[in-house]
């Protein structure tokens, strides 16, 4: 029991490490949740710091999801790799060494995917990418592949059961981080991409 509190604990506390926060006060001297839309995740590093930094930040909240789900190997603990994914997506957007304020929970729960899917992950990064060039709303994209994740799940993948609980949660948790950009949206407000 120790080690599977153990376990999830470090998971949370990988997920809680704040990307942009570290790459924007030591490399740029600021601190993002000072700018734009607030956020520390990916899509406002670029926005604030660049796309150097915002590729930086957001390859290393995907990775954050990743290291989580290999946690129960390296620890010998007899607990679902998605398990402890989900607990680093919970510190992601609710991070103990940033007040409790961090993203929206895209990329980690990305990492989470390549850690344990990759096929359905690249599949994910292909859905994005195209609703991107489509729509130019990042957010919408977000969302979008999410919810693709799900569909996939529940068709191609029904007898996971675990694969399809978690990414119904990853869905919940991406719609109910996105509240704020599904009004923008709808007001036509929501800032869209150029460089796609």
């Amino acid at each position: 029991m120790l080690s599977i509190i153990l376990c999830l604990l470090l998971a949370y506390l990988i997920g809680s490490i704040p990307s942009g926060l570290i790459i924007g006060k030591t490399f740029y001297h600021t601190d993002i949740r000072e700018h734009g839309s607030k956020n520390l995740g990916g899509t406002n590093t670029f926005r604030t710091l660049g796309v150097k930094a915002g590729i930086v930040v957001t390859s290393m909240d995907i990775l954050k999801g990743t290291l989580a789900t290999t946690l129960p190997l390296l620890l010998d603990t007899d607990i679902h790799l998605l398990l402890a994914g989900v607990f680093a997506v919970i510190g992601h957007m609710f991070p103990v060494f940033a007040g409790f304020r961090g993203g929206k929970a895209v990329a980690t729960s990305a990492g989470v995917v390549l850690g344990t899917h990759p096929i359905l992950f690249l599949i994910l990064v292909l859905v994005f990418f195209i609703s991107l060039y489509l729509s130019k709303y990042v957010s919408l994209s977000s969302m979008i592949a999410a919810v693709a994740g799900l569909i996939y799940a529940l068709f191609f993948a029904y007898e996971d059961k675990p694969l399809l609980v978690v990414l119904a949660v990853f869905v919940v948790f991406i719609i109910y981080k996105h509240r704020a950009n599904i009004k923008r949206i709808k007001n036509k407000t929501e800032p869209k991409i150029t460089w796609l």
